[in-house]
């Protein structure tokens, strides 16, 4: 034990002298190699350095060459440019002395022209002073030889002048006229016909009063009763009154109500049939007729919107319409006409490419007020605008009923058609009838207008009040001023005068010459 604890002291004792001492000898040797190394390093960057500044003397050589190279070729350039530059300057040189040579002899061109324009003027002037002159004594001699001043002569000039264009304008207007009513009566025509020949109305002429035919005479005393109390009590119940007069078997009822004058005939018409006549069986059968003639209105009032296929309608409206069927105008029938100018309206407005079942709801309704203007105050249109609009009818219904006869401006062209059927429906023949005195007022109000125009003899309206004939005095009417005439004849009938269709102004101008045989 003792001698391993020796050895391995022993062997610590070496390793601590022998560490320390190959130490040294390793730094020694590795110093001499650095120094060796060192040495060559440094041999080695002398070579580098020479060869180094070798090849920096010879780019440094190169680059100066190169530089003087561009600098030479630099300059080369320089005076060509400057070379060319110098040229084009010369060039323009010239081109300048060359406008300007050219501006000199304009210049002088132009003086010369004004020089001559200053002498043409002067001898212009002069000439005007002896054209002034001559003029003057031209006039002064054609006063003298045609006895007339320079304002005499002005005038007849200018009334030559008026007839030439009063003339051209009589034709200019003729021919116009002419071209726009071939146009005009085609498109109208084809539109009209085309409406009317698909609308198969009839028209029905009614009065104030309506017959009832008896089974025989004996009938009117019963109708009469015990001291009138029979008849005085069918007056009273119906408010119309009973005409008993010499016409054989018949009794004529009248009254301006036609819905009274209705139930009245279909009372009396019961009475006659059940044969027993007295107060209360007269006001049994009145209330009876009543309640017939209301489902009658209402049924008449639903085959009219069901014959031009309008739907929607309120049913107030519907009875309204109904009632129209007791209601005349000019012997037409309401009713009758309104469907006619509703059926006119839709194959209008078909042709024109609006909204049929617009124009057909409008054209029904125009005349709705006079169901009720007999009731109520205010004219049928009026009523009617405020019927539609209480029963909520739309803007273009209400402003066509508002403006058919024109008292407000149509804002559709819905409203004019239904102003164009609704004189379609009025104006065709046999539509409706007019009083004596209407008729002859028309025809003396034709030739009191016709008279009343200058150069007029005489007139003459015929065909009904469809043509006023005016005879003109030759010698104040030439031919170009009758179509003059004729126009404003016309335009004052249309101003003036309100009448159905149209009215032809036919102007007669013709010289007559009278001789005797002896």
């Amino acid at each position: 034990m003792g001698t391993v604890g020796a050895v391995i002291i022993a062997v610590v004792v070496t390793l601590i002298i022998a560490v320390p001492v190959a130490v040294m000898i390793s730094n020694r040797i590795q110093k001499n190699s650095a120094n060796s190394t060192i040495g060559n390093a440094e041999e080695k960057a002398r070579t580098i350095i020479d060869e180094a500044l070798k090849e920096a003397d010879e780019k440094k050589r190169e680059g100066l060459l190169e530089v003087k190279e561009e600098s030479i070729r630099a300059k080369n350039e320089l005076d060509k440019e400057i070379k060319e530059r110098r040229t084009e300057i010369q060039r323009n040189e010239r081109r300048i002395q060359q406008k300007e040579e050219n501006i000199d002899r304009k210049t002088e061109s132009i003086e010369k022209k004004e020089a001559n324009l200053a002498a043409k003027e002067e001898n212009l002037n002069k000439q005007k002073e002896v054209i002034a002159k001559l003029n003057e004594e031209r006039v002064q001699e054609l006063e003298r030889i045609s006895g007339l001043t320079s304002d005499q002569a002005k005038d007849y000039l200018l009334k030559i002048v008026e007839d030439e264009v009063k003339h051209e304008t009589a034709v200019m207007i003729k021919e116009y006229e002419n071209r726009a009513k071939e146009e005009a009566d085609k498109k109208a025509k084809e539109y009209v016909v085309n409406a009317i020949q698909r609308c198969a109305a009839d028209h029905v002429s009614e009065t104030t009063i309506s017959v009832v035919n008896l089974p025989n005479d004996e009938m009117k005393g019963r109708i009469i009763g015990r001291e009138g109390r029979n008849i005085r009590t069918i007056e009273t119940l119906t408010g119309v009154d009973l005409i008993i007069d010499d016409t054989p078997e018949a009794v004529i009822l009248s009254g301006f109500d036609p819905i009274r004058r209705e139930v009245a005939r279909i009372a009396l018409e019961k009475l006659i049939v059940d044969g027993r006549i007295h107060p209360a069986r007269i006001e049994e059968m009145v209330e009876k007729a009543q309640k017939e003639v209301e489902i009658m209105i209402k049924e008449e009032g639903e085959a009219a919107i069901l014959e031009v296929g309008v739907h929607g309608i309120h049913p107030e409206l519907v009875k309204l319409l109904g009632k129209m069927k007791f209601r005349t105008s000019y012997g037409q029938n309401a009713l009758k006409h309104s469907i006619e100018v509703s059926q006119l309206s839709g194959l209008l407005a078909s042709e024109l490419g609006l909204d049929v079942r617009v124009a057909k709801r409008a054209g029904l309704l125009h005349d709705i007020g006079k169901s009720v203007d007999h009731e109520m105050e205010g004219s049928h249109i009026q009523l009617g605008v405020e019927l539609c609009r209480k029963y909520k009818e739309s803007q273009i219904v209400i402003n066509a009923v508002e403006a058919h006869h024109g008292d407000v401006e149509p804002t559709s062209l819905i409203a004019c058609i239904v102003q164009a059927a609704d004189a379609i429906s009025a104006a065709r023949p046999g539509a409706r009838r007019e009083t004596l005195e209407t008729y002859t007022t028309r025809l003396r109000q034709l030739e009191e207008i016709s008279n009343s125009f200058k150069g007029v003899d005489k007139s003459f309206a015929i065909q009904a009040g469809r043509e006023v004939r005016v005879m003109v005095v030759p010698e104040q009417i030439s031919d170009t001023d009758m179509v003059l005439l004729a126009r404003d004849i016309a335009k004052q009938i249309e101003e003036q005068m309100e009448y159905p269709g149209q009215i032809k102004v036919n102007i007669i101008r013709e010289s007559r010459v009278t001789d005797y045989a002896k």
